[in-house]
């Protein structure tokens, strides 16, 4: 029997699900508290977490937490291998076009009008500097870093693993990043649908999945007016603009929730023509985009049978 568990946490509705009776649920409150406990720790929209503490230290070294030099160092590494397509020192540049408050308050509130450009503040992730042995690392002057979306994917990955460890088979959903563990009973995979991304009540193919991490990247979802601009959450390093690219979502199958969070938004921002090199350093990873005009582009999956499925599902 399958139990499950929904909260709402990292600014989107998160659901647990666990097979399993008393030592499931168990396993569930655990994951929940794990899961409200490093958001915490690792939002930018809390002054007292650790994250908004390291930004405040700039120019200075500053000793962190072993999760927090291990996230730090996952992102050194991801900001290299994506050629800087993943770089979480846009902060400034999220903020300046209006994200400068949770997601929520954003589409209560809306956006202010941006200020000017401030080149000073304009750094690459790269620029980090670590010293893991004395467990302390030093951001450049003037650079602030979101750790958002592969922070929310390392929790996930944490929250599965704890869970899986009090059930055979479980799920952890947190809008739009799912870590599979194990298979339910009686079952041969878990199903998964992919919504359109210009309709979320609508369902543009679907998937039956093994044990795996899935992470969803959209230019649509995470969006707010600024003045007369729409803007979206995904920035492009390059130009430190909202991301214009020739699709309208990523999602990508891999086999950690990280990396398949990572490179959801990377490939997201490299679009058509540059994204299938990227996706081929890693060979492990499979993607399904949606064009701008509503067709599927698909590595490392088949997509008829994708088609198959969810004609299968329409009926």
């Amino acid at each position: 029997m399958m139990q499950v568990l929904e909260f709402r946490a990292m600014n989107t509705r998160v659901l647990l699900a666990a097979d399993g009776l008393e030592r499931a649920r168990s396993g569930l409150w655990a994951a929940r508290g794990l899961i409200e406990g490093l958001e915490f720790r690792f939002s930018r929209f809390v002054g007292e977490s650790e994250l908004s503490q390291l930004n405040a230290s700039a120019g200075r070294w500053r000793q962190v937490s072993p999760d927090l030099m291990d996230l730090l160092q996952l992102s050194l590494g991801l900001h290299v291998e994506t050629g800087g397509l993943f770089d979480p020192a846009i902060l400034p540049d999220l903020k300046r076009l209006g994200y400068d408050r949770s997601m929520d308050e954003l589409r209560d509130r809306g956006a202010e009008l941006p200020a000017a450009r401030d080149r000073a503040k304009q750094h690459v992730f790269g620029r980090l500097e670590v010293d893991r042995a004395a467990a302390r690392v030093r951001l450049p002057p003037g650079m602030e870093i979101d750790l958002g979306g592969i922070a929310k994917g390392w929790i996930v990955q944490k929250a599965a693993d704890v869970l899986h460890s009090y059930t055979a088979a479980c799920a952890v959903s947190a809008g739009g990043d799912i870590v599979f563990k194990g298979l339910p009973i009686d079952a041969r995979y878990w199903p998964l649908s992919i919504e359109d991304p210009l309709d979320p009540t609508r369902s543009i193919a679907a998937l039956r999945l093994g044990p795996s991490a899935v992470a969803t990247s959209s230019v649509v979802k995470r969006s707010w007016k600024q003045g007369e601009r729409l803007r979206h959450h995904l920035i492009d390093p390059r130009t430190r603009e909202s991301a214009e690219t020739d699709w309208l979502s990523v999602t990508v199958l891999a086999p950690d929730m990280a990396l398949a969070e990572v490179y959801a938004k990377a490939l997201l921002i490299a679009g058509g023509l540059e994204a299938p090199a990227l996706a081929a350093q890693r060979p492990e990873i499979s993607y399904v985009a949606v064009e701008s005009g509503g067709a599927l582009v698909a590595s490392g999956v088949n997509l008829e049978e994708i088609r198959e499925q969810s004609l299968a599902i329409a009926q």
